[in-house]
């Protein structure tokens, strides 16, 4: 089996490379750069050059695919013509193989307790592009095709992660991690490697699926803040901002990241045999990197 894979060289992405060679599958990888393109060589991968903007590229690359793993996000301006444009182009390809697109569980917003894939949506304005472009891949399944859609929670993992980005790294600049509110939301989190077993597993899904991929850790800002201020080297240290400071310091992004999630990700368990492994983020996340 080969299959085709977008964003191969990002964090998410290299670890699905890890995870489909480990189970004994070829993969080639869209490499928009010489950099991009030794990392997956590096990791067992075939690069195949072109961006996201290449639909010409996608389609022959996914043509000569079994299936299509789509992980690759363009954020310059009009990520979402270029998601939707790519994921037509990837789907045109690889026909009648499985094709499994990423979303994101930030498109459901606040949940009302610990919930599933069938609870209401409501986006962030970072994420509500998603919500047309999910639609438009999942029609598919009834015109032969087998889209699969994968949620991923915040995923954390390997020193890595959008936690690392936006919360370890000003912690170390500022002596202090800032936390958004007062810290009592909720994060739904999976491992970066479990998440890569995921999409692997996701390769067979029935057709229009989704999944949420998250592992059961719903655990709240404040204590995932105290493990990330750890991490920083300033254990203990915290710095509380309201929602309009974190959007001034991080972006829009910051609407996100206030969100209260909880999410059960029992579907993929029951469907797929999906078993998350990695479940003391807490510990994860608080260790520095090396």
């Amino acid at each position: 089996m080969q299959i085709f894979i977008t964003g191969g060289s990002g964090y998410i992405g290299r670890a699905t490379i890890r995870a489909l060679t480990a189970h004994g599958i070829a993969v080639t990888a869209l490499a928009r750069s010489e950099h991009a393109a030794r990392t997956v060589t590096d990791l067992g991968a075939t690069p195949v050059t072109g961006a996201l903007t290449d639909t010409d590229v996608l389609r022959e690359a996914a043509g000569r695919a079994d299936g299509v793993i789509h992980l690759g996000v363009d954020y310059a301006e009009g990520t979402a013509d270029v998601d939707r444009a790519a994921a037509q182009a990837l789907q045109d390809g690889v026909g009648t193989g499985p094709y499994v697109h990423t979303g994101g569980v930030w498109v459901y917003g606040d949940t009302d307790g610990v919930v599933d894939e069938d609870a209401p949506l409501s986006p962030p304005r970072i994420t509500a592009w998603r919500l047309e472009n999910e639609k438009r891949v999942l029609a598919r399944s009834g015109t032969g095709g087998r889209p699969v859609v994968v949620m991923p929670g915040l995923v954390y993992g390997r020193s890595g992660g959008l936690a690392q980005a936006f919360f370890v790294e000003p912690g170390r600049t500022a002596g202090a991690v800032p936390c958004i509110g007062d810290g009592s939301n909720h994060w739904a989190l999976v491992h970066v490697d479990d998440i890569a077993e995921l999409y692997v597993l996701a390769l067979n899904a029935p057709a229009g699926s989704v999944y949420a991929g998250v592992s059961g850790q719903n655990l709240p800002l404040a204590d995932i803040t105290q493990a990330l201020s750890r991490a920083a080297g300033c254990p203990g240290r915290t710095d509380s901002l309201t929602l309009d400071e974190a959007v001034r310091q991080m972006g829009p992004i910051a609407e996100a990241f206030a969100l209260d999630q909880q999410f059960s990700g029992a579907r993929a368990r029951r469907e797929l045999g999906w078993t998350p492994t990695r479940l003391d983020a807490l510990a994860e996340l608080g260790r520095p990197a090396a």
